[in-house]
């Protein structure tokens, strides 16, 4: 029967509420019994009579989990797609439970080992707050001094901030600008239900509040060669770090060869048309598709700038040979990217021009 140590919540999800566990594939199944014996949850029994595994107690089996399958000699053993467990890591409840797990255990599982990482702390003062559509918000930092401050940035890196008065871990943000030489940034926040940062960002936040910042992180930053076509690919919010690179590229190389892919589930929910008209004004050779799932398409007085059903993702099925020649860097949701990066691969991009952002937002 399940055993209580392995079946208690996991980040305050109950056990049973998940559907995760092995199925054996019995025509392919050689009776080895390697996961089995390999198994130290026992999840699997063995059948002498039959010669093969049999799964007995599924809620045992560790969430995430696919070391049977990972190590069985005939490829029999199946499980869920791994976006079931994705899909429950971006809840709110699920992040929260950890950070609270984290906070409570803080003396037992901090490192003592030294990584190399930016230890400043600075003040930011919030000096411009706008909505450009309810679930999204566009704010403005600037440093409280002028001699503090992130003026060395590069674009595609991100910073991190803490919630005032709080004991929450700090939130990481791509920074959706270039630097401008005064230290201003601005930040790309969704509103996630519940979430502890963007709930205070869109509720309280107010101009004049002050933050605390470290950074910058991050090594999504320009890598091609200044002849090299590029092709960047976002989704959501995913566009921030995208859009300083495109502000980099605009300002320095603004005859560049550039495509931008840019998927939404609707298409209400494009919101920085505007900055992608000021980019096109300035980029002969920029060219933009905004993908959308559903809902009507946004009025654009670039003719450059063309919106199509789907997603990203459906555009490098269908044109993968416009792929062939640029150096690709795409950003978005950590399920996007997965697809994303499953998609190149399929259609035989070379991995070592395609530049994915591992922060995500």
């Amino acid at each position: 029967m399940p055993n209580p140590q392995f079946t208690k919540p996991w980040h305050g999800i109950p056990r049973e509420n998940i559907k995760w566990n092995p199925t054996v594939i019995e025509d392919a199944c050689i009776g080895c019994g390697t996961c089995v014996t390999g198994c130290s949850r026992l999840v699997y029994r063995f059948d002498f009579d039959r010669k093969k595994p049999v799964v007995v107690d599924p809620l045992n089996c560790m969430v995430g989990c696919t070391t049977c399958a990972n190590i069985c000699p005939a490829n029999a053993i199946a499980f869920p797609p791994i976006e079931t467990i994705l899909a429950l890591e971006g809840k709110a409840e699920v992040r929260h439970a950890v950070e609270d797990d984290l906070i409570a255990r803080k003396e037992i599982l901090k490192s003592n080992t030294t990584v190399p990482h930016p230890d400043r702390i600075i003040q930011l003062v919030v000096t411009h707050i706008e909505n450009p559509i309810p679930n999204i918000l566009r704010m403005t930092l600037s440093p409280v001094t002028s001699g503090e401050c992130f003026c060395e940035f590069v674009p595609g890196q991100y910073i991190e901030l803490w919630r005032p008065e709080s004991s929450y871990l700090s939130r990481s943000y791509s920074i959706a600008n270039a630097p401008h030489g005064d230290g201003r940034i601005e930040l790309h926040i969704r509103r996630v239900d519940g979430g502890r940062f963007s709930s205070w960002a869109f509720d309280e936040m107010k101009i004049g509040d002050r933050l605390q910042a470290r950074g910058p992180v991050g090594g999504f930053t320009m890598r091609s060669l200044p002849d090299m076509p590029l092709l960047f690919i976002a989704g959501g919010t995913g566009i921030a770090p995208i859009l300083a690179l495109l502000e980099q590229q605009v300002g320095f190389a603004p005859n560049r060869d550039m495509i931008l892919i840019w998927g939404m589930r609707n298409a209400a929910d494009f919101y920085a048309i505007d900055i992608l008209e000021g980019f096109i004004q300035r980029a002969p050779n920029l060219n933009i598709v905004l993908f959308a799932e559903a809902g009507a398409n946004q009025d654009s007085s670039a003719s450059r700038i063309i919106f199509k059903r789907g997603t990203p993702v459906d555009a490098i099925k269908l044109e993968p040979k416009s792929l062939s020649d640029r150096d690709i860097y795409v950003a978005g949701p950590p399920v996007m990217l997965r697809e994303v990066a499953h998609a190149l691969k399929a259609v035989g991009t070379d991995e070592k021009r395609v530049h994915i952002d591992s922060f995500g937002v």
